[in-house]
């Protein structure tokens, strides 16, 4: 498998925009299987999913159809969110992306967060569910740390950087601070990058931080993903592609 085919086969391929039509969405499923194979999964509203679903292209495939809850801000209480939960499994989401409530971290209410992932966590049933701690708004490495540990002491099945929709989204530092804990837990909860990963180049520098501390084996759909709505189109762009 080439480096370019790895970076795909790992993507959560992203269509979280408000002017999102169906037609947006088709393009997207019809993206998710390329020349260079398929990807993951497509991450998308949860208003999308039953069309989504319904398209020939992703039927009797293992792409997954993944959504996002409490999203952008993080803000929504526990039965907010839950209904929102409701909503995305009813409409057959087999994959949720929750964004952490980060500010109540922030100021110290790590206890209250770890009981709303907990009570989400549950609810989810057998789908997996990533965490969205938002590292570029925790600042410090103390916080982000923290709301990775949060996070993973409650059996998320991934921890994961950004939403894309703040100022500064995934970075390099962020990410090492996250698998340590990943790494320090000893558990098998993965990690998903997204925001700002457009190159090749920069999926191949996560992909080695991953691999240095984690290892080899780490790097699997199972627990590593990028969520990206760039990445593919640079990587099969004709200037996209990186030096691989």
């Amino acid at each position: 498998m080439t480096k370019k085919e790895l970076v795909v086969s790992l993507m959560d391929l992203t269509s979280l925009n408000d002017d999102d039509t169906n037609s947006n969405i088709e393009t997207l499923v019809d993206n998710s299987r390329n020349t260079l194979g398929d990807v993951a999964a497509i991450c998308i509203y949860k208003e999308f999913i039953p069309f989504a679903k319904g398209l020939d292209n992703i039927k009797n495939t293992n792409i997954q159809v993944a959504t996002v809850i409490n999203f952008p801000t993080g803000n929504g209480d526990v039965e907010q969110t839950l209904e929102e939960l409701n909503i995305a499994l009813n409409n057959g989401a087999d994959e949720i992306d929750l964004v952490m409530p980060y500010k109540l971290l922030a100021q110290g209410e790590h206890g209250k967060v770890g009981n709303f992932i907990g009570t989400i966590r549950k609810a989810c049933g057998n789908k997996a569910l990533k965490v969205i701690i938002e590292s570029g708004e925790l600042h410090t490495e103390e916080l982000i740390r923290l709301a990775s540990k949060v996070a993973i002491s409650e059996g998320v099945d991934f921890i994961k950087t950004s939403t894309g929709k703040v100022p500064v989204n995934a970075t390099v530092e962020a990410a090492k601070f996250m698998l340590d804990e990943i790494k320090s837990s000893g558990t098998q909860c993965g990690f998903k990058v997204a925001g700002g990963v457009k190159s090749l180049d920069d999926a191949v520098e996560y992909l080695d931080l991953a691999t240095s501390i984690m290892g080899d084996r780490f790097i699997s759909n199972k627990t590593f993903r990028f969520g990206t709505s760039s990445l593919l189109h640079n990587i099969l762009g004709k200037d996209g592609g990186g030096k691989y």
